[in-house]
This record gives C-alpha cells, structure tokens and sequence, in this order.
C-alpha cells in the first residue's frame, strides 16, 4: 500500500517541510508585493508562526503555496489596516487642540486597543458599524445618523444595539 506522500512527493507533511520547500519562495513573493525585503521578511516569518500557531493546518496540502499566499494575504491586510489605524491616531493627535504626550509603551497599548476595536467591529455590515461609529465617536443623535445614512431611527437603534453586543459579547481579554 502507498502512502499519500510517496505518491506526491512534494505535498509538506509538517510545517518543517512546509517551511523548508517555500520559504524563499514566499519571502520573494512577499518582496514583490510589499516592496521591501525587510519588511517581505518578517510578513514571511509571522505567516509561519501564525501556521505554527494553528490549529486548523491540514496535514497535507494539495496547493501550499496557495494556502501560504492566503495566510500571508490576511497578515498583509492586518498590516496595512494597522498603519492605517496609526497614521488616523497620529493625524488626530496632531490637529488636538492640546498636546498628548503618552509613553512609547501607552501609545503600542493605545494602538494595540485601536487596532483589536477595528478587528472587532470589521465583524459587523457595513452600515451597522457606519450607524454605531457616527454614534458613539462622533456623538450624533439617532436622528442625525439616520438622516446621514437615509434610514430610519428604529434602524439606527437596532444597529447601535448590534454595536454593543459585539463589543459586549467580545473576548475583550486584551483591554485587562
């Protein structure tokens, strides 16, 4: 009787080998697509820690470099959704009408938080989280956010509710 990987040879049994036959391959991918070598390298080492860390890896592949592209896609995606989220904190601290000096270690938890929020609330429709932010960041009224969003009150208070829940229902483990 023979084995699946006798038969394929080159499908990765364990995240070893998965990393021996594609880093490079992926470390150039990377480069490409980000532009930085640097930067190509460690997207390349966290998509193997976060394999590492999982536990929904299958132990054979039929694509492993499709399956390592979409791993890396997401971390991509993460990245560029936190600088994101860095640049808008950094931009809203230097319009503040007073200066905020935070520490290094407040300013990466207050990031940190920011970027945790955002994951949150990317669970939610689009106009959910458009109702829920214009509420309780930019304080509107029910009435104003259901005129901007040409909807109706009851909706709007469904959808801060749905807001709540989710952050409510969160495993908001990283705010203790």
């Amino acid at each position: 009787m023979s084995t699946p990987g006798a038969t394929l040879p080159s499908l990765p049994s364990t995240i070893e080998s998965l990393y021996c036959d594609h880093h490079a391959w992926l470390k150039g991918w990377l480069h490409r697509r980000v532009g930085s070598a640097d930067q190509a390298a460690d997207l390349a080492q966290d998509t193997f820690v976060r394999l590492l860390n999982s536990e929904r890896v299958p132990a054979q592949l039929d694509e492993p470099r499709a399956y390592l592209t979409t791993v890396a896609r997401n971390l991509m995606s993460n990245q560029w959704r936190r600088e994101q989220l860095e640049r808008a904190y950094l931009d809203a601290l230097a319009q503040a009408p007073y200066q905020v000096e935070l520490s290094p270690e407040d300013r990466a938890i207050l990031l940190e938080t920011l970027f945790e929020l955002d994951q949150l609330l990317d669970g939610l429709a689009p106009a959910v989280r458009e109702a829920f932010l214009l509420t309780q960041l930019d304080g509107q009224t029910h009435a104003q956010v259901a005129e901007t969003l040409g909807i109706s009150i009851p909706t709007v208070k469904r959808y801060v509710v749905k807001g709540l829940q989710q952050c409510y229902f969160a495993d908001l483990s990283f705010v203790g």
